[in-house]
């Protein structure tokens, strides 16, 4: 049975009611009337139920689905506008126990290279990241008691922002590590980290437990009710995902969906990111072992259909995407992107460790920051670096409720303007600094509030004379 606020993870993600919606939206595929109300009630930007979003997920109707993508476009332009929030992931180490299919890191691959990041590396890597501009991270590691425990993480965040190099500096960690306890939930929010993510992977209880055969992962419920845990320690930014190819991704989507829901009825906030990665090659995973893998067709359909869903919610996309990929989705609801990664340990401050690889997955995309920079600008985007919300107090429900009223626009648009404004001073090439100050000026004029653009039209003369770290 579906409760939507149980703590336990078979009943906030009910196996029968996820069935049931299936067959439910397979049935109203071409149900003309049925899916016109739904589209109508998402303009309201309210967002839509799980099995409303599955409808229109299966909708068949290729107007009805042009309609779909049209409002995504919109509904992403009205909560997050032109704005695109970048970052970098940094891998610490790639020890691990687990015994995950699909991930080069699982227990018994003999072939990738293991590494761990000592606080020298690490810091040698945070200053490869500042110098390209970065300023939020996205830290990683495979799930190891020993050589990966709680405390070495909490060390490696407290290196990360204790860096500061020439006008670089990370002003936001967020953590993609393995589902751990109460008590080390509440370490990490002590340490000041900005959002907690984790990928379910799939909420199909039976495939999970396949494709996790051995290791800590391999607990469903453990994993599955990590982010309530991560509420109660005092994270109230959590990120959820799924790896769309280990299942079906419809089965998968309507989990997603209900994991959201199930955060709002019980904490009464919603997840603040929703990942979308798709399984792709590395080391020894190959994907044609994975026949559930999805066209770019689909993909750009349930990005669509997500930000319609939950459109308060950061959608994030990886560099495992290709540049035409990335390109499709961000009008459709994407509002961050990560740029110049690496995926291997050490990978930022060394250029060749051909000789031991230990990369967790292939990059697609593989431009510099400044390239990615150019491109965004080129489509007209405002690429962004800010990390005020987090500093400012500005997270869980406050920055939820400024999200759902429109109002962190007033933060959002002369914050992005200003850390743009830095990263073209400190680390662009002529061309993208041209490019940039271009859109600077014409976006600062757009600034609906007169006091607002005052003080960010002087902030930037002030970044331009050298100043740095100035938010709303």
């Amino acid at each position: 049975m579906y409760q939507p606020k149980s703590p336990k993870a078979e009943e906030f993600i009910s196996h029968e009611e996820i069935l049931e919606i299936l067959e439910y939206a397979k049935n109203n595929k071409s149900n003309r009337e049925l899916i016109e109300q739904l589209i109508s009630k998402a303009t309201l930007c309210k967002g839509l139920t799980h099995r409303e979003a599955a409808v229109l997920l299966e909708c068949d109707q290729p107007d009805l689905t042009e309609r779909i993508f049209q409002l995504a476009k919109e509904i992403k332009q009205r909560f997050y506008g032109n704005r695109i929030v970048m970052f970098a992931p940094l891998y610490l180490s790639n020890h691990c126990v687990n015994g995950c299919v699909y991930c080069p890191y699982h227990a018994k691959n003999k072939t990738i290279g293991r590494r761990k990041l000592t606080q020298e590396e690490i810091r040698k890597e945070v200053i490869a990241l500042q110098d390209m501009g970065h300023k939020r991270l996205a830290l990683e590691a495979g799930e190891h008691p020993t050589l990966n425990p709680i405390e070495y993480i909490l060390e490696s965040i407290r290196t990360i922002y204790s860096i500061k190099h020439k006008n670089g500096a990370i002003r936001r960690v967020n953590v993609n590590i393995a589902a751990t306890t109460v008590e080390n939930y509440r370490r990490l929010k002590e340490a000041g980290i900005g959002t907690y993510i984790l990928f379910q992977e799939t909420y199909h209880k039976a495939n999970y437990e396949s494709l996790h055969p051995t290791g800590p992962k391999s607990n469903y419920a453990y994993h599955t009710e990590a982010m309530d845990r991560a509420m109660e320690g005092g994270i109230d930014d959590v990120g959820l995902g799924v790896l769309f190819g280990l299942n079906t991704y419809r089965y998968d989507f309507v989990g997603l969906l209900m994991h959201a829901e199930h955060l709002e009825a019980r904490f009464g906030v919603g997840p603040h990111t929703i990942s979308v990665p798709r399984i792709c090659p590395a080391d020894d995973i190959n994907t044609n072992d994975f026949p559930d893998a999805i066209s770019d067709d689909t993909f750009s359909k349930i990005v669509a259909v997500i930000r319609i869903s939950v459109p308060y919610t950061g959608m994030i996309i990886s560099t495992r995407e290709s540049q035409e990929s990335r390109r499709r989705v961000l009008e459709l609801g994407v509002s961050q992107i990560s740029g110049g990664s690496r995926t291997s340990v050490g990978g930022y401050a060394e250029e060749d460790r051909s000789e031991e690889n230990s990369a967790q997955f292939d990059v697609s995309d593989t431009r510099t920051l400044d390239e990615i920079v150019g491109w965004l600008l080129d489509l007209g985007y405002l690429p962004s670096f800010c990390t005020a919300c987090y500093r400012e107090g500005r997270t869980g429900d406050r920055f939820m409720s400024l999200v759902k009223s429109g109002q962190i626009a007033n933060c959002c648009a002369p914050n992005a303007l200003m850390t743009l404004k830095e990263y073209l001073e400190d680390y662009a090439s002529d061309d993208i600094r041209r490019k940039g100050i271009a859109l600077i000026r014409q976006e600062a004029e757009q600034i609906p509030n007169p006091k607002i653009k005052e003080i960010t039209l002087r902030r930037l003369k002030e970044i331009e004379e050298g100043k740095r770290d100035f938010r709303f």
